[in-house]
């Protein structure tokens, strides 16, 4: 029987995992000084060890980074922020080692090897000329030191937004301020004397779609687009120092240097598609703006639209079109019924079992699931879904272990971490889910597939590593643009208490409503998107001001002066997505076309579900993203799809 490794990092002994990253930081550093001598360097011999150096030293630091994550402590902050410059300072001087470097280049070129090893060699050498290893001593040192620096300032940017979040609270005593909201989020709000309503999405999202109290919705808005104004200093500072890391490396600016490692060609390229889009999208964007002003004035409302009424007004109109309300659908939503109807839905589409294992977690409602396909054991997956104190808001999918062949010729599985922020479930109701949250859910459960799922050797492109980072949402929007297929609803959507199906025609209205206000959905996404481009591009600028000409070009809702959207921006100035944005979009071509390709051909195709297994989701990041998707489907994707899915008539 495979072992896996159990998650037993806890607060009082994260010091001992603290010094296993240490040590192996100094064993990877011997190890590579003695890989540097072997006369006769090749893939096995050379490749594959620096490769699971790498494995090792992640398999260490993934549950510390984790728990900061979901567990956040003073304790927990400062172990994960005293690590942060230790791996930067490894991976930049490994990064730099001309010696290594060579001998890449030298097997790549004198060696005979597979697909998928080559993929792993030329993604290698894209990586150490990215690191600066061509650079000159002094200005080696000088990158070190701005990758080390930024490190720093993304951690500070992330726990910033993590401590506002969590410090705010608006303190509500008049019923009349809570008259029109749902009782269970009543129940969730309740304090000794009165209603509490926190930055934290649940909380936040609740006040803004059903407080009546237009006066309570500008206040919480405000505090959440004005979170941590301290980030305004570090904005401009992660952004000079990435424009100092391009110039170093070549590169007109860091837009250009971040594409270096994604399927788009140029900004420019992505700037247009971008743009392309708005320009589709917006007067549709404008009717349905148009429409919630209409609607909300014929019911009373004697003031032009703001951010903060939007919510508010969008979800009476959607009852009043298409009687979709998200509180008559979350008793059919419950969470575990939904995890397993997910599950059941797995199953039928590519014969996956889940089944739930006894085994450590760091919370408990937290559960653990080993996964298998008729043939073969897959993995297992963590799934921590409940918002709650000192865990990061939002929703992700992250990495423990990767699947690969071991040293001694082993299969090493798999093991994947989805976390959401749902609502949380009492001692008097269990935790239930809007129906978008049931997207989340199928989306993070994409992503965490594409890990789990892969049948390569090599780690260093098995799962979603080596996926090009603007492909890498392929896979989690394909999954969630399920979530509300009749089909797929009829497996899970019971009433929690009574045990009585979704009826077919909430089904009919909640599909109908995925594409309500898409359009503005759509141009709020391409605003992220264009501001994040340009600003790469254009540094240095006021970065107010690209916000604000993006805003002009694109968006429909009028934004007040003291919206700083920025500061909160984790995205991009504290995650992944520097100049990687629009990856979401670009990614969603690709989602779409293939959505379509089961839709029209019945959900549950063998063949189709087959291929799509194999090309895409088995074959990880082990070689490009185009050619997967083409060996798949047989062509390129097709950019239609998109709109056509978002029921926006371009």
């Amino acid at each position: 029987m495979p072992k896996f490794p159990k998650f037993t990092i806890t607060e009082e002994n994260i010091e001992k995992q603290k010094e296993l990253v240490l040590k192996t930081i100094e064993e990877n550093r011997e190890k590579l000084a003695n890989l540097l001598t072997i006369p006769k360097k090749s893939y096995e011999n050379f490749v594959r060890p620096l490769q699971l150096m790498e494995e090792k030293l992640g398999f260490y630091f993934s549950p510390i980074s984790h728990l900061n994550y979901v567990k956040n402590s003073p304790k927990t902050q400062k172990v994960y922020d005293e690590l942060l410059p230790e791996l930067s300072r490894y991976h930049t001087e490994l990064g730099q080692n001309g010696a290594v470097y060579d001998a890449l280049k030298e097997i790549f070129e004198l060696q005979d090897l597979s697909n998928e090893q080559k993929k792993v060699v030329t993604d290698m050498l894209i990586e150490f000329e990215l690191s600066g290893v061509a650079l000159p001593q002094k200005e080696q040192e000088e990158l070190k030191k701005i990758n080390i620096k930024l490190s720093e300032l993304s951690s500070s940017f992330a726990q910033n937004l993590l401590k506002a979040t969590d410090e705010y609270e608006m303190l509500i005593t008049d019923p009349k301020e809570v008259a029109e909201m749902p009782e269970d989020e009543l129940r969730a709000a309740k304090v000794e004397n009165g209603w509490r309503f926190t930055l934290k999405q649940p909380s936040y999202i609740a006040y803004m779609t059903y407080g009546p109290s237009r006066e309570r919705r500008e206040e919480l808005y405000k505090a959440y687009v004005t979170r941590a104004p301290e980030n305004e200093k570090l904005i401009n500072a992660i952004l000079e120092l990435r424009h100092k890391k391009a110039k170093l490396l070549g590169f007109k600016n860091y837009a250009k240097l971040s594409l270096e490692t994604k399927m788009a060609q140029s900004p420019e390229e992505i700037v247009s598609f971008l743009e392309d889009l708005a320009k589709k999208s917006k007067p549709q964007a404008q009717k349905e703006f148009e429409e919630l002003q209409q609607f909300a004035k014929e019911n009373g409302a004697a003031y032009e639209l703001q951010p903060y009424d939007i919510a508010y007004w969008s979800e009476k109109l959607k009852i009043a079109k298409l009687d979709v309300d998200d509180e008559k659908y979350k008793p059919y939503f419950e969470k575990d019924a939904t995890v397993n109807g997910l599950f059941t839905f797995l199953n039928r589409l590519f014969k996956l079992q889940f089944q739930e294992i006894d085994t450590p977690v760091w919370h408990e409602s937290v559960k653990c699931y080993e996964i298998s396909l008729p043939h073969r054991l897959v993995g297992r997956l963590y799934v921590d879904l409940e918002a709650r104190e000192g865990k990061r808001g939002g929703a992700w999918m992250d990495e423990w272990v990767t699947h690969h062949v071991d040293e001694k010729g082993e299969v090493v599985y798999p093991v994947a971490y989805i976390v959401a922020n749902f609502a949380p479930s009492s001692d008097t109701a269990p935790s239930l889910l809007r129906p978008d949250d049931v997207v989340t859910l199928f989306h993070e459960m994409g992503h965490a597939l594409h890990h789990l799922l892969s049948e390569v050797k090599e780690p260093a492109v098995s799962g979603i590593a080596g996926v090009e980072w603007d492909a890498v949402e392929f896979p989690s929007q394909f999954l969630e643009n399920f979530a509300y297929e009749e089909e797929v609803l009829s497996l899970f959507a019971k009433h929690y208490q009574t045990g009585e199906p979704l009826p077919k025609e909430m089904i009919e209205n909640l599909k109908r409503a995925k594409n309500f206000q898409s359009a503005m959905a759509m141009v709020r996404q391409l605003e992220f998107g264009l501001f994040d481009m340009k600003v790469h591009m254009q540094w240095p600028v006021d970065v107010q001001q690209i916000l604000d000409e993006v805003r002009k070009e694109v968006s429909v809702v009028p934004v007040p002066p003291y919206n700083k959207f920025q500061w909160g921006f984790g995205h991009i100035f504290a995650g992944g997505y520097a100049a990687g944005y629009y990856s979401y979009k670009w990614a969603e071509v690709l989602s779409a076309d293939a959505f379509f390709m089961f839709v029209d051909n019945g959900i549950y195709n063998d063949e189709i579900a087959e291929s799509y297994l194999q090309e895409i989701l088995c074959k990880g990041g082990s070689r490009p993203a185009m050619e997967s998707f083409k060996a798949f489907a047989g062509r390129e994707p097709r950019s239609e799809a998109l709109l056509k899915l978002c029921g926006i008539e371009g």
